[in-house]
């Protein structure tokens, strides 16, 4: 049973907040698109963040992101795609995150602020991201992947994305509440919908539709679901049942299961959108499960080589 404050006070947050009036109204999305156009945010991390080294490089007119532990010895890289439905700037919840794996995991965080819509697309930024990927690989070693929501599909499509170019694959892939068929075709779509203070299909389409760009919907660099899984990594899925992108998950997690592909996924009963990044019970317990599945992988591949 989910947390007063997961159960109650989040969704009741979010609906009063209206969170989810782009995602529900199309026009309402072309016109945040619009905005978000003229007058972007700032995407800079907080000056909060404790235990860290903080570097930025401009690479192709991309802001990139390091953060380093200052204590210890850095053990690996992970280069994190923030979510926002492709047109949100990273936020507060984020660079936290972002923050906890570098200090906690001893990792060096490759945070990219990759070009949002209607500039950016899917077939500018998956690639660009492998590159990331490799690059952290080359300097630091055994690399993770990991993003939430818009950013979860940019994980996964990156995965395939390597796989499919016969690079190694990350070490893990961590995906929280990602974003997985951009067409939002699925049936059961509907009937978590009611439910869902967040998301939403009409104003998704919009964001999904730019994001495409010239490619297909149904293109893997786009919508990870519709690709070959086999030979990827293994895959940690978080993902809440009040989240209309969680049939979806289901799916993916079937389909991990059915082409070999180590799984650990965690369904929250109850659990709103990318709830691993909520001030909540069950959000701390999932930041934890994070650091911990990453602390293993390390302590693992230390040991095979």
């Amino acid at each position: 049973m989910p947390t007063v404050m997961s159960r109650f006070v989040i969704p009741r947050f979010l609906r009063l907040a209206r969170r989810n009036r782009n995602y529900i109204d199309a026009d309402l999305a072309r016109a945040h698109v619009r905005e978000r156009g003229l007058r972007p945010v700032a995407y800079g991390p907080p000056r909060t963040l404790r235990g860290l080294d903080v570097t930025v490089v401009r690479d192709r007119g991309w802001p990139v992101y390091t953060l380093t532990p200052t204590a210890g010895a850095v053990r690996g890289a992970l280069v994190y795609a923030h979510g926002g439905g492709w047109v949100g700037e990273i936020a507060a919840q984020h660079w936290r995150l972002a923050a906890q794996l570098a200090v906690r995991v001893r990792l060096a965080v490759t945070v990219p602020i990759y070009p949002l819509i209607p500039f950016g697309t899917a077939a500018e930024v998956i690639p660009r991201v492998a590159e990331l990927v490799r690059a952290a690989g080359a300097e630091y070693g055994p690399t993770f992947l990991a993003g939430d929501s818009a950013g979860g599909q940019i994980a996964l499509s990156t995965a395939l994305h390597l796989r499919d170019l016969g690079q190694p694959a990350p070490l893990r892939t961590v995906l929280i509440s990602p974003a997985l068929d951009l067409t939002l075709e699925n049936p059961q779509i509907d009937e978590v919908q009611p439910r869902d203070p967040w998301l939403g299909r009409d104003g998704g389409l919009v964001f999904g539709g730019l994001w495409s760009g010239a490619l297909s919907m149904r293109d893997p660099m786009v919508s990870p679901l519709f690709g070959d899984l086999t030979g990827l990594g293994p895959l940690t899925v978080f993902t809440g049942t009040e989240d209309i992108l969680n049939p979806d998950a289901r799916l993916l997690a079937a389909k991990a299961r059915a082409a070999g592909v180590h799984l650990d996924y965690r369904e929250g009963a109850g659990l709103v959108h990318v709830y691993p990044l909520t001030p909540s019970a069950e959000g701390s317990a999932a930041r934890r499960r994070i650091v911990s599945i990453l602390r293993a992988d390390l302590d693992g591949a230390q040991v095979v080589s």
